[in-house]
């Protein structure tokens, strides 16, 4: 039986921008798409929460967690609940990605997120779309996540986790450093990383390498 896969959504937290993804995967797998309420503030624990109701009690499945969801794809596999078979990370990290950021916190209260043009965050490409997402999000609920990005470590959790997994870093990402892969790479040896030409928006703008990427690692972990 094909495991599912989970897919575990950005910052915007909507699954809109899944839409390119889904499409490169050719339906040779069923999706299921976990979505964050758009005025939920409740930090990691609480958006942990609605993704492990994704969870199929029968069936086996794959997380993957895309950017600000890596941290709660790894805390969930660290338990390994149901018939999980394997995990991917993309575009993510384990702790902070930019710790020199961690001074910021006490002004991200102010910081105008849903003000910031398009433009400086996503290629023109998919703009119109991550737009339509943002409009989804109260701007408390950014913010939140923001400050849970900085205080974020599962390092501890991530060294817990017995499941193969498969990062896909972007050589052209501007948001998350390379460091950030290397550091997941250092704590399980065993990690696939596989490089894609793409900005931070990987799976958007780079859909069918990723989705190469991706099913041949369901493939495989079928058989396990």
């Amino acid at each position: 039986m094909n495991p599912v896969l989970i897919l575990l959504p950005g910052m915007d937290g909507t699954g809109e921008l899944f839409g390119p993804f889904i499409a490169a995967l050719g339906g040779e797998f069923e999706v299921r798409v976990v979505r964050y309420p758009g005025n939920h503030c409740g930090g990691y624990e609480g958006l942990e929460e609605i993704a492990r109701a994704a969870i199929p009690d029968d069936r086996p499945y794959v997380l993957l967690g895309e950017s600000f969801s890596g941290p709660i794809a790894i805390s969930i596999a660290a338990s390994a609940p149901g018939q999980l078979r394997g995990m991917v990370l993309c575009c993510t990290f384990a702790r902070n990605p930019r710790p020199g950021l961690v001074a910021l916190k006490p002004f991200v209260g102010a910081m105008p997120f849903k003000a910031l043009p398009a433009g400086w965050l996503v290629a023109k490409q998919i703009r119109a779309a991550f737009v339509l997402a943002l409009d989804q999000v109260t701007a408390k609920a950014l913010r939140a996540r923001m400050r849970a990005v900085l205080a974020i470590d599962v390092c501890d959790r991530l060294a817990h986790c017995d499941v193969p997994i498969l990062y896909l870093r972007a050589t052209r990402d501007r948001l998350v450093p390379r460091a950030a892969a290397s550091l997941i790479a250092k704590i399980k040896p065993a990690t696939k990383v596989a490089e894609i030409d793409a900005p931070h928006f990987l799976l958007q703008m780079a859909p069918m390498p990723a989705a190469q990427e991706v099913a041949a690692f369901m493939r495989i972990s079928e058989r396990r």
